[in-house]
């Protein structure tokens, strides 16, 4: 059996409500015409019977009612026992009287037959006649009255069924108009899986037929989401294809410095500088790969950093020293101007040094000899504050919204130092993201550089109090 669809299911829903309102409608419809045409029936039944029980109360010799011979209305004179006293010529015998029940002060409603079996409509009025209690009825037939109560049935069944075959065209037209947008995002779905299945471009836009209802809405929702979805993709394959070069210069150097070592017997001198260039390359490729691990850790929000009280100052103090060498070496001083009172703060001392050391290795690689690298450690507007500035290179303004992208290289280094394979920048970020702070860049070209990283300052007075008395001087 085949299922059906969401169109058929909405329609069929569409036109079940419809029937059922329709039939509910005529229905209610049939009952107040017959209820108004009865109460229009009543009305003239009594208007009719008016004059004749005005004459019949100021006249007692009874011979009015033997006179009438009216038309299509048919009255009878009653004693107060129901007797018939006198009746219409028109009327062939009497009415039977049997189902209605007379009450001497009220009037009375309902429906007899004549003689020949005819059904009329009835109304019985009380009077009073010289002392004596009295009763006229008046009738009329129900035949034209039923004749345009029975054609309204039959012209409200013609169109009941017309009614629902043209809910059924209509709804049809306006649910497959309606679930237009949802096609499309089918059609696309499937154009996408074959582009992903032959490599070709992931993301192409669903088209808006209307943005302001839920369809168009939801059109431009999944445009922002396969948007999304495209650039993650292209930067995932950019990053793979980026890795890949990046690790195959170094592999590509150790196997060639296996094969120069293997060629032939060496020296111990020559066996020595091997290795030096073998642990170098090594070197490399472990900063490489600690750096990817670092950065997919981040991705997947798994990149749990420790909360322990420490002394800013003496993670930075630390930090520079360990580049000091480095930097006597190429003749770059490090000013340092951390403030006369210690910095507390609840963080991870181990990525913290790595975050200062990325900002601190970059800056003695791109500044010349000669120049200086100020430190900079204050707090302001409840946040902590580490700034490094160099008289370096410079980043141009082009490169700026790039450089903490992974493996995105601005300029070469000052001395030609081989890079450290583009990551430290998008590390660093990772780790300031990870600790709640932000990195802010300025630089300009031939001037240096100017990094900022601002850290939230959440520990309490009381943290720092306690850290304070619990320090080992």
């Amino acid at each position: 059996m085949k299922p059906r669809t969401l169109r058929l299911r909405m329609m069929l829903l569409f036109c079940a409500v419809v029937g059922v309102l329709l039939a509910a409608s005529y229905l209610a419809f049939w009952v107040l015409l017959t209820r108004e045409v009865r109460t229009q029936i009543n009305r003239q039944l009594l208007e009719t019977a008016r004059p004749v029980v005005a004459d019949l109360s100021a006249d007692v010799t009874e011979q009015d009612v033997n006179q009438l011979d009216l038309p299509g209305e048919y009255f009878e004179l009653l004693d107060g026992a129901g007797r018939v006293l006198q009746h219409s010529k028109n009327i062939q015998g009497q009415l039977d009287l049997e189902e209605v029940s007379l009450t001497a002060r009220e009037r009375v409603f309902g429906t007899a037959t004549d003689s020949q079996g005819r059904s009329l409509y009835l109304a019985v009025v009380p009077f009073s006649q010289a002392g004596q209690g009295r009763f006229l009825a008046v009738a009329i037939p129900t035949q034209g009255t039923n004749r345009v109560l029975d054609r309204f049935g039959r012209v409200a069944l013609f169109l009941w069924p017309l009614s629902l075959l043209l809910t059924a065209a209509v709804s049809s037209w306006y649910v497959g108009r309606s679930l237009a947008p949802l096609a499309a995002l089918r059609e696309h779905a499937a154009l996408m899986a074959r582009k992903v299945t032959h490599r070709e471009g992931f993301w192409s836009p669903l088209p808006v037929a209307s943005a302001h209802d839920e369809l168009g809405l939801l059109a431009e929702t999944f445009n922002k989401l396969l948007q999304g979805v495209d650039s993650a993709l292209r930067q995932l394959r950019q990053f793979v294809t980026d890795a890949s070069h990046e690790l195959r210069t170094p592999l590509a150097i150790l196997q060639g410095e296996t094969e120069l070592v293997l060629s032939k017997p060496r020296s111990t001198e020559e066996y020595r500088k091997a290795l030096e260039a073998l642990d170098g390359e090594l070197q490399k490729l472990k900063r490489i790969v600690e750096g990817l691990f670092t950065l997919s850790m981040a991705d997947a929000g798994q990149l749990r950093l420790a909360r322990e009280p420490l002394y800013l100052n003496e993670v930075l103090g630390a930090a520079c020293a360990l580049v000091g060498p480095r930097a006597r070496a190429r003749n770059i001083a490090i000013v340092q101007d951390f403030g006369k009172q210690d910095i507390t703060y609840l963080g991870d001392e181990a990525f913290l040094g790595e975050l200062f050391l990325i900002f601190l290795d970059n800056a003695i690689k791109y500044s010349p000899a000669g120049s200086h690298v100020r430190v900079t450690l204050n707090t302001a507007d409840h946040s902590i504050r580490v700034r490094f500035e160099d008289q370096g290179i410079g980043i141009a303004s082009e490169h700026l919204p790039h450089i903490f992208e992974r493996f995105y290289r601005a300029a070469p280094s000052a001395n030609g130092e081989s890079q450290s394979g583009g990551l430290g920048l998008a590390i660093a970020q990772a780790i300031a993201r990870a600790q709640g702070g932000s990195i802010e860049c300025q630089s300009t070209p031939g001037a240096g550089s100017i990094f900022t990283v601002t850290l939230p300052f959440d520990s309490s007075a009381a943290e720092a109090a306690s850290f304070q008395e619990n320090r080992v001087p």
